[in-house]
């Protein structure tokens, strides 16, 4: 049996929005909730310490694909697991890889087997079977593991969706029959998570739901979405997935976004978010803040010694000025990648703790719309 619990503390009169509770073993999460991208084990620039004081990060991601090439399932297995080796003890999850193999295209054949690929390090070639990748993420630790699947383009005609959904569901299965005859290692409960795919049709999207929720699983996520199409239409789909998944699991979407899309897809019943962007759009001088979108490589920051952003709890934001870091990063000193990263993670957590402060409050529509055109504004 799963050891994550999860609990829905309340649920937001005029949307699908919902506060809830995860229990893993490795701690509690609420929800809404956003989690930093730990790809190689580290979130990159931002150290753990960052992560816990600053950012105020519940759980972290680690990825698979990356996790196996380095530094190894050995060396992991070594050191007692992903938890002990960068020092995180809070809870982490571990995407499957799939979605990497995808992005590698040419370098890739898929099979009913599994996906045969080349190391984008050294080119040499490996592959991801089910059971592999769910031993390797046995040996990596997570709290919570993803399945194994298939994340097809964008756009994808009907039959390759179909195709690809359906090889996704037997993988699943074979992901959950090798879990079942591998026992934890670390002397701690690992939770799968199964991905509902489809690409853009809803009756397969709809499909999908219902054999994942069969399943019966710890969670649920939605995946294939925020890979080229249209907002409308991964808002349309979130939905649409929302509503034919279990209400009393938590519900994760994959790879989104942009704090509007965070907020959006709260208000239509997601708990749990991840994407590179805001460590990704700091390193290239993009910052999102309580006010709207600042590029601080512009020359109007050059002489704006005001805090980063006093509007969040964050004393990153709150002690360094614009200008400080508009010459940190024109100097390219490695302080200004550190800054920005802490600091787009920790308005990050804050967004989505003002979501569930507004969700508890019953006025989460309202101040959703409110704050969506103010995320967007370019300062």
């Amino acid at each position: 049996m799963p050891s994550l619990e999860f609990s829905l503390t309340a649920t937001d009169p005029g949307s699908k929005a919902r506060a809830g509770e995860m229990t893993t073993d490795h701690g509690k999460i609420q929800t809404p909730i956003f989690m930093p991208v730990g790809t190689v084990g580290s979130v990159k620039a931002v150290s753990q310490q960052q992560l816990k004081e600053e950012v105020q990060a519940q759980i972290i991601l680690g990825n698979t694909y990356h996790l196996y090439l380095r530094p190894g399932p050995e060396v992991l297995e070594a050191a007692g697991g992903l938890h002990r080796f960068n020092g995180w003890d809070r809870p982490i999850l571990t995407d499957s890889g799939g979605y990497q193999v995808f992005s590698l295209a040419g370098n890739r054949k898929l099979t009913e087997q599994g996906a045969l690929f080349q190391s984008h390090i050294d080119g040499s070639k490996h592959l991801f079977t089910p059971e592999s990748v769910m031993d390797i993420q046995r040996v990596i630790g997570a709290d919570i593991i993803m399945a194994f699947d298939e994340c097809p383009p964008y756009p994808s005609d009907y039959a390759y969706a179909r195709k690809s959904m359906d090889l996704t569901h037997r993988w699943l299965d074979r992901c959950v029959t090798r879990l079942s005859e591998t026992p934890d290692k670390y002397g701690y409960t690992q939770n799968l998570f199964p991905i509902v795919q489809g690409s853009t049709f809803a009756d397969l999207r709809k499909a999908s739901c219902e054999y994942i929720s069969s399943r019966e699983a710890a969670g649920n996520a939605i995946g294939g979405l925020s890979v080229g199409e249209p907002e409308e239409i991964m808002y349309e789909l979130t939905a649409l997935c929302c509503e034919n998944l279990p209400e009393d699991k938590p519900r994760y979407l994959m790879g989104v976004g942009t704090p509007w899309n965070i907020l959006e897809n709260i208000s239509l019943g997601v708990d749990m978010f991840d994407c590179v962007m805001p460590t990704r759009n700091g390193r290239n001088a993009m910052l999102f803040t309580s006010r709207g979108v600042i590029n601080i490589d512009n020359k109007k920051w050059e002489k704006d010694f005001s805090p980063i952003d006093d509007g969040i709890d964050c004393h990153f934001s709150n002690f360094y000025s614009k200008a400080y870091l508009r010459h940190l990063v024109k100097a390219k000193e490695i302080l200004g990648l550190t800054i920005a990263s802490v600091h787009n993670l920790a308005f990050y957590l804050w967004l989505v703790k003002e979501a569930r402060r507004h969700i508890l409050a019953g006025d989460f529509n309202r101040w959703k719309n409110e704050m969506v055109p103010v995320l967007k504004t370019r300062l």
